[in-house]
């Protein structure tokens, strides 16, 4: 029964946070086109736009985690609902001072909500469900960022900025009411902690919450930060144009077909490998996964046919979803044992969130003096260096075992 309503809970927090995402979603595809009716100047505004939130996450993390230590509950969801609300209807308002405002109010509400489903899912589950939970989590929101791709480019092509930032505005309202009514009033750690021994060790010198912050730094760094920001760049300097039964598609078109394609499959697929991190071993199966990655990630610029690359792409796409909920998993279970759970998973999210924002700047940097190629071989060999350290985790862990 307290599974079940665990479960609950954790579907709930996710549709939350798919309503409050299909605003954020909708313009990272429809600014880069209509950015003259929403009066600004030039490209480099949009740039800075849909960077800007994920700037502002960096040093709210810790003020919203101590904040949840302290009132953590539902009503940091409430917050992070209204300010979606605020945030994705001003976006049909024109004026690059006010949106550069609202993008970075979204930091705010963007925060708020990974803080709360944070601390839900650790206070919620055990051992033998974290991954499932996780991913389950991880799969149901990123319907929220499907939604907003495609709502949001047919609702502007056809009516405008100002009529698809209203309407997508009030549809993040009815997250209120899954937030009252399936979300209790707190979800503190402390409730469920009594049943598990407190570590003496502080958590900061524990090696393996730093070999976890690292990891996911990097992690973060490659799918959020590089591989996000370069994807359509790569299919351009690949083939700027491929044709598929006489029509002509554009490299935009493909990344952005490339990257809907997780966001398909990771309501399902999601949940899937949390599972099977639950039943194999989390450790092996991020190892493995790591390893799979870098192979995928050295093998892009090896001679082959188009499609079979767009292939390796989507292969890519498939680890990027292995790897996000293992990672998520695994911090969760590194917060499990603490005595301040919220502080260890506040410590996570500004680590993935400084990940993200420095992968843009230097894929960029490479790319401007040693080529794509670089970027993409400095990526194959740091996951490949992850891969071995996990690896090498996990045989330490079974040695101890045995003894």
């Amino acid at each position: 029964m307290k599974e079940s309503n665990g479960k609950k809970q954790v579907i709930a927090v996710a549709l939350v946070t798919a309503f409050c995402l299909l605003g954020d979603s909708m313009l990272y595809i429809v600014l880069p086109v209509y950015w003259q009716e929403a009066g600004l100047d030039s490209l480099w505004e949009v740039g800075i736009l849909l960077s800007i939130n994920r700037l502002v996450r960096v040093p709210l993390g810790p003020l919203v985690g101590r904040w949840y230590e302290r009132a953590g509950g539902r009503i940091g969801l409430v917050i992070a609902v209204a300010l979606a609300f605020i945030t994705t209807v001003s976006y049909g308002f024109q004026g690059f001072w006010l949106l550069l405002i609202m993008r970075s109010v979204w930091g705010i509400a963007w925060t708020f909500l990974r803080l709360g489903a944070y601390s839900l899912i650790v206070s919620v589950s055990e051992e033998h469900n974290r991954g499932q939970l996780m991913g389950l989590y991880n799969g149901l929101y990123r319907l929220g960022s499907l939604g907003g791709m495609i709502a949001g480019a047919l609702l502007a092509s056809r009516y405008g900025l100002t009529v698809t930032s209203t309407v997508l505005g009030f549809f993040s309202l009815p997250a209120l009411a899954l937030v009252f009514l399936y979300i209790r009033p707190s979800f503190q750690k402390s409730h469920v902690y009594t049943d598990l021994p407190r570590r003496d060790v502080r958590m900061w010198k524990q090696g393996s919450v730093w070999a976890t912050m690292a990891s996911a730094l990097v992690v973060a760094m490659v799918y959020q930060g590089m591989f996000a920001s370069t994807l359509s760049r790569l299919l351009e300097v690949r083939q700027p144009v491929v044709l598929v039964g006489g029509i002509a598609i554009g490299a935009a078109v493909m990344a952005s077909l490339v990257q809907g394609a997780r966001w398909g499959w990771e309501p399902w697929a999601a949940p899937w490998f949390g599972r099977l991190s639950d039943r194999y071993g989390r450790n092996s199966l991020f190892a493995w996964s790591l390893l799979a990655a870098a192979v995928l990630f050295a093998v892009l610029h090896v001679p082959m046919s188009y499609w079979l690359w767009l292939f390796v792409l989507l292969g890519i796409q498939l680890t990027a979803t292995v790897l996000t909920t293992v990672m998520d998993t695994l911090a969760a279970d590194e917060a499990s044992g603490q005595a301040n759970s919220t502080a260890l998973m506040t410590l996570y999210s500004v680590v993935t969130d400084v990940g993200a924002a420095l992968g843009p700047l230097l894929a960029f940097w490479i790319d401007g003096r040693l080529g794509l190629g670089a970027v993409y071989g400095g990526i194959a060999l740091a996951l490949l260096l992850l891969s071995i350290m996990w690896g090498g985790r996990l045989q330490w862990h079974k040695k101890r075992s045995v003894l």
